[in-house]
């Protein structure tokens, strides 16, 4: 009887919306008033392909997307190779990714005047990632890693060295070869005020993905330390953090951050706002952390200290691993909640997906329109979040079968 009756208010809920959505809906129209005319029961699907490339990609210039496109894609390419079970090198790319993507991504979506500095770091960024997939490729053919082909020539002089000389030989060498070869490529400046839409939410929310993590795990090492001072500073982060909303920490970081610093500098509204999410998702996590560090027994410490291991030895090598497994789904579940809080950003001013959206009902050719956007950035937001927990099942399964 209750599954008839479930099922029975389940039809009654979603027979209208099927209806308005797809059978009535009017996927063709230059405004809202022939959207009326053609048929007023459905919805208006015209306005949401009209805006769609605003949804995407905000206010940044129409010529210049290629270089979202090719920044994001960059970004893919970097972590395809931590999905490859040959590939044993995963924490390497990772931290490297984690240093040198956002110099990359960064130098390809402002462009402008580039500092001399941030140019070779772009570029031995790139350099990096090609040689990552020449040494996938290779070793996939069953042949020897890149860095190791220069290895007979320096064995003679550099002895057991001559891996890592091989390794940092051909890292220069690409870096000068690659930053030759876009020398006289100059990328028009596009300023963070003009980002916006999913480009900007995938910016905030995948840094502050990447960095509430690392944060977690020192904030969390902290509260368990024994020095009283970091010991009180970290409580003293986590318990302000976690006791005001993420909006008022937004607020804090766009209206007072600016007083500590001089009237004659002029930051940037897009760097405060990740600064905040950081911290934010960081007190979160730590508490995460925290709680997987319980789960493990005095004795692991023990055996370790036994045997002449020290306390990041110990941790890294023996406690964080296991704690971390343990979390993965409360860990995952923080990262998707951070997901959805960053639509906050939009009371703040930056034109992120949540903010372009509510823009479509003030256009005067869509005036009054708020259903269809909200609906239409609802399931882009299921598509990325049931995309992050179905990945967390994966990884929890995969490591569970190597126990």
């Amino acid at each position: 009887m209750l599954t008839v009756t479930v099922f029975a208010l389940l039809y009654l809920l979603i027979r209208p919306f099927i209806d308005w959505a797809l059978v009535n809906a009017v996927w063709i129209a230059s405004d809202r008033r022939e959207c009326l005319a053609i048929n007023s029961d459905g919805a208006c699907w015209a306005a949401v392909i009209h805006w769609f490339n605003n949804l995407i990609y905000g206010r940044y210039p129409d010529e210049l997307q290629w270089r979202v496109n090719l920044g994001l894609g960059f970004g893919l390419l970097w972590i395809l190779p931590l999905n490859l079970k040959r590939v044993t090198n995963k924490l390497q790319i990772g931290a490297t990714g984690v240093i040198l993507y956002p110099l990359l991504a960064s130098y390809i979506f402002l462009g402008g005047e580039r500092s001399t500095i941030h140019y070779l770091l772009a570029c031995t960024g790139l350099a990096y990632l090609l040689i990552v997939y020449i040494d996938t490729l290779l070793l996939y053919l069953g042949s020897k890693k890149t860095s190791q082909i220069l290895e007979p020539l320096l064995e003679p002089f550099l002895g057991k060295k001559a891996d890592q000389a091989g390794f940092f030989l051909l890292l220069g060498g690409l870096v000068v070869l690659i930053a030759i070869i876009f020398q006289g490529i100059e990328l028009e400046h596009v300023r963070t005020e003009s980002w916006g839409g999913l480009f900007i939410t995938l910016i905030i929310s995948g840094f502050s993905i990447v960095m509430a993590l690392p944060i977690g795990i020192l904030l969390a090492l902290g509260r368990r330390s024994t020095m009283p001072v970091l010991k009180w500073f970290s409580i003293a982060t986590i318990e302000l953090v976690r006791s005001v909303p993420m909006i008022t920490v937004l607020f804090m970081s766009v209206t007072m951050m600016p007083l500590f610093f001089p009237n004659t500098m002029d930051l940037n509204k897009l760097a405060q706002v990740i600064i905040a999410v950081c911290i934010f998702s960081g007190a979160y996590m730590a508490e995460t952390v925290r709680g997987g560090l319980q789960t493990i027994s005095r004795g692991q410490f023990d055996a370790a200290k036994s045997i002449g291991m020290g306390y990041w030895r110990t941790m890294f090598l023996i406690i964080l691993p296991q704690a971390l497994r343990a979390m993965i789904p409360n860990i995952v579940t923080s990262f998707i909640s951070l997901f959805k809080d960053t639509t906050l950003v939009s009371i703040i001013g930056l034109f992120d997906i949540m903010l372009m959206a509510r823009n479509i009902s003030i256009d005067k050719k869509w005036f009054g329109l708020h259903s269809e956007p909200l609906v239409a950035i609802s399931f882009l937001f299921f598509i990325f979040c049931y995309g992050m927990s179905q990945y967390s099942q994966n990884l929890e399964k995969k490591l569970n079968k190597n126990r």
